[in-house]
């Protein structure tokens, strides 16, 4: 048997006639007949019998049935996901992020999309945004999202925003009161603040210096999170990128832009050769309007 048999057993046990069943699968009625007597001869027994107008089915006819409605289940099931994944419904989302954007709004962002989307899967992973390009290049995730510069032939970038590094204090310090800090005032003050190595510490040192001043750092860190913490606990002003107490607010910490603003981009980073998920594609618009409702766009 091939599953044009099966396709027209099934439509005439679900019909109760040829004509039935031609209409079911549109087709001609005498379609139908030719493979049903196929089928019969195939499986060398009568499948139904004529009576009063109609086909009734035999007893062996009945005893397959199950069997092959159960495989039409599972087509039926299949076209279903099928349905859900173009649709965007369904779906693995697989992300990384630079540590604050992925901690923070990358994080929120994901969140929110999935509640309204069971059954979509998620990998996010946090790392350095060269890390980030890296895995991006290599397939291992579909979509980046980290700092700029990006240089790398094996990717595209498009902007998702314009962001920076600000002022991250106790509401209490003496500065928080100030719509924007001038950065020269932060000469007298206990600096928190990336290590060399970071990518946002070059942009620091160079704002710094620009001003003609020497920052008093009193503590280095990897990540904006223990950054903020220090400045919680009254360690000094953190300098670090604001998105991830915008996302996370953390009583008793504001964060204040610096005058001259201290600006670089977030990009967008995926493989060029890669196709594009459907599920993705509504991600990405998703991860725009959330950005836009954390800057109050």
């Amino acid at each position: 048997m091939d599953l044009r048999h099966l396709e027209v057993f099934h439509a005439i046990m679900r019909a109760g006639s040829v004509t039935g069943a031609a209409r079911l699968l549109n087709v001609s009625q005498p379609a139908v007949s030719s493979v049903l007597k196929h089928f019969e001869a195939r499986m060398k027994m009568k499948l139904f019998t004529r009576a009063g107008g109609r086909l009734h089915p035999t007893p062996e006819a009945v005893a397959i049935f199950p069997d092959i409605a159960a495989i039409y289940g599972r087509l039926d099931a299949v076209g279903r996901l099928a349905r859900d994944l173009a649709g965007g419904r369904l779906g693995t989302l697989s992300i990384a992020g630079a540590f604050p954007i992925a901690n923070g709004y990358l994080a929120k962002a994901v969140a929110s999309f999935i509640t309204s989307r069971p059954g979509t899967r998620v990998t996010l992973q946090s790392m350095t945004s060269p890390q980030v390009v890296e895995r991006v290049a290599s397939g291992e995730v579909e979509l980046g999202v980290v700092y700029e510069p990006v240089v790398n032939s094996e990717v595209e970038t498009e902007v998702l925003m314009s962001t920076g590094v600000a002022c991250v204090m106790r509401d209490d310090h003496p500065l928080a009161r100030r719509k924007e800090i001038d950065v020269r005032e932060l000469a007298s003050h206990a600096i928190i603040t990336y290590l060399p190595q970071n990518l946002l510490r070059g942009y620091v040192d160079r704002h710094l210096s620009a001003a003609g001043i020497a920052p008093r750092i009193s503590v280095e860190i990897s990540v904006s999170l223990t950054g903020m913490t220090l400045a919680y606990y009254g360690a000094g002003i953190a300098l670090v990128e604001p998105y991830l107490l915008a996302s996370m607010p953390v009583p008793g910490l504001v964060a204040r832009p610096l005058s001259p603003r201290i600006e670089l981009k977030t990009l967008l980073v995926r493989a060029r050769a890669a196709s594009r998920s459907a599920i993705m594609e509504q991600f990405v618009p998703h991860l725009r309007a959330t950005v836009a409702e954390m800057r109050g766009d």
